[in-house]
């Protein structure tokens, strides 16, 4: 059974909060640590929920040998008493899951990019992009977050 439980969130669940949990498994198959861990990810709206991820977010994913296959779905009041860390992507994110956080939740709410030793905190959504630029851009952020915080927690 896994003792630790990670969330991604992002607003539609079909761009970054996506990559980052693909980013997020792969890290930690990596760092042998699959059985201790489960991850999923989810969106703050319903507008695309039971649908693939963006077909920009899904070629990212493709190229950089991510396994995807999670549908959208929206997050519930119950995930916030299930999973350990919930990772917003950006300030709206955050403030959104701070207002939907039942008062008997438990997990803990954090920017994924506060944990980029590069120091660029907000993973910019690319949803509304010509190209995908801002996808591949979303991939390399989230692995030195997702590295980050993954260092950070075994230290713990």
């Amino acid at each position: 059974m896994a003792s630790k439980k990670a969330l991604f969130i992002c607003l539609g669940n079909i761009c970054r909060s996506p990559i980052a949990e693909a980013v997020f498994i792969d890290e930690v198959k990596k760092s042998n640590q699959e059985s201790n861990w489960e991850i999923d990810s989810a969106a703050i709206g319903s507008w695309h929920v039971g649908k693939d991820p963006d077909r920009r977010a899904l070629a990212t994913m493709k190229k950089h040998n991510l396994a995807y296959n999670n549908k959208a779905r929206q997050i519930q009041k119950d995930d916030f008493k299930h999973y350990d860390y919930i990772f917003g992507m950006d300030e709206q994110n955050i403030a959104d899951l701070k207002s939907r956080c039942p008062k008997d939740g438990t997990a803990k709410i954090l920017m994924l990019g506060d944990f980029d030793p590069e120091g660029d905190r907000i993973i910019r959504d690319p949803y509304y992009d010509d190209g995908s630029e801002g996808f591949e851009k979303c991939y390399v952020q989230s692995v030195r977050c997702c590295k980050a915080f993954l260092e950070q927690v075994a230290q713990n």
